[in-house]
């Protein structure tokens, strides 16, 4: 889908602090998330009831530096690895079990993860965090039934943001390949986290500009080409929304390709919930980069 340019850029700088909030954080702006909460719960319920599982690995040493595997029948098969959002200060992978049951059903072995939480860490130690979880899958993931070789990432809300930072990431300061991760599916992120700066949320992120500088992935092309797909909700606000027409232009300015997708109708918490539908664009754009659809 081409991006939608028609709408004018927001001002920040015109924006009250009740604007920004709006705007930025997506728990003012869906105030019925807790219809989608009780959904995933009964989704996340099934799935660790119903799928052979391999929980609670550990990838560092940080007390929940921990993630679950969701073996495929068939191996060695592609990983997808899913990173939870909750603006980086909330959510564990137990939340998000329920992903893995369509990634599965249809060849992939899914690993999601967990990583600490503002503010008991700094966004620097989750980006760190979330590095050393690639790491780790790339050198075990075949104990597993993955191939190393077959990784790919995604994401929603801060998850999305730590997916795209991953993309930025040079993997040959760690012994990998440059090509670590072959695709990725962007789910309603945050891409220039300045805003962030404005927000009440900042209180357990405790950013400042500088860490807002250095972990905003806006300003850090994709080191290397891969399948790449940024969504993001109809009904989202819109300076959230920009952030992922802003994400998208910005890669194919630096060379880049990267697919855009505005799922009508859609919203922030929607959205995350929508990845447990096999049908939906979201997961078929996953089942396609791994070459299961």
């Amino acid at each position: 889908m081409d991006i939608n340019t028609d709408n004018p850029r927001l001002d920040l700088s015109n924006l009250s602090p009740k604007e920004m909030e709006w705007h930025f954080n997506p728990r003012v702006t869906v105030p019925d998330r807790d219809d989608y909460m009780d959904s995933r719960d009964t989704a996340n319920r099934r799935t660790l009831a119903n799928l052979a599982s391999v929980r609670d690995l550990r990838y560092g040493a940080n007390p929940k530096e921990t993630l679950d595997i969701y073996p495929a029948a068939k191996t060695p098969a592609p990983v997808m690895v899913y990173i939870h959002g909750g603006y980086w200060r909330a959510g564990y992978k137990e939340d998000w079990a329920f992903v893995a049951e369509p990634l599965v059903a249809n060849g992939a072995t899914t690993a999601v993860l967990s990583y600490d939480l503002c503010p008991s860490v700094s966004l620097d130690e989750i980006v760190a965090e979330t590095r050393r979880a690639l790491i780790w899958l790339y050198r075990n993931v075949v104990d597993h039934g993955g191939d190393p070789d077959r990784i790919y990432i995604s994401g929603s809300s801060a998850g999305a943001h730590l997916c795209a930072m991953m993309l930025g990431h040079d993997w040959t300061a760690n012994g990998l390949p440059s090509d670590l991760i072959k695709g990725a599916v962007l789910v309603t992120g945050i891409y220039d986290v300045h805003p962030v700066l404005d927000i009440s949320v900042n209180a357990d992120i405790r950013l400042d500009a500088a860490a807002a500088q250095r972990n905003s992935p806006m300003f850090m092309p994709p080191r290397h080409p891969a399948q790449l797909l940024a969504g993001v909700g109809g009904n989202e606000a819109e300076g959230w929304k920009q952030q992922t027409r802003d994400y998208v232009a910005m890669c194919r300015a630096n060379g880049i390709a990267c697919d855009f997708l505005e799922l009508p109708g859609e919203d922030h918490f929607s959205l995350g919930t929508v990845l447990a539908d096999e049908t939906s664009p979201l997961v078929q754009t996953m089942l396609v980069q791994m070459g299961l659809s």
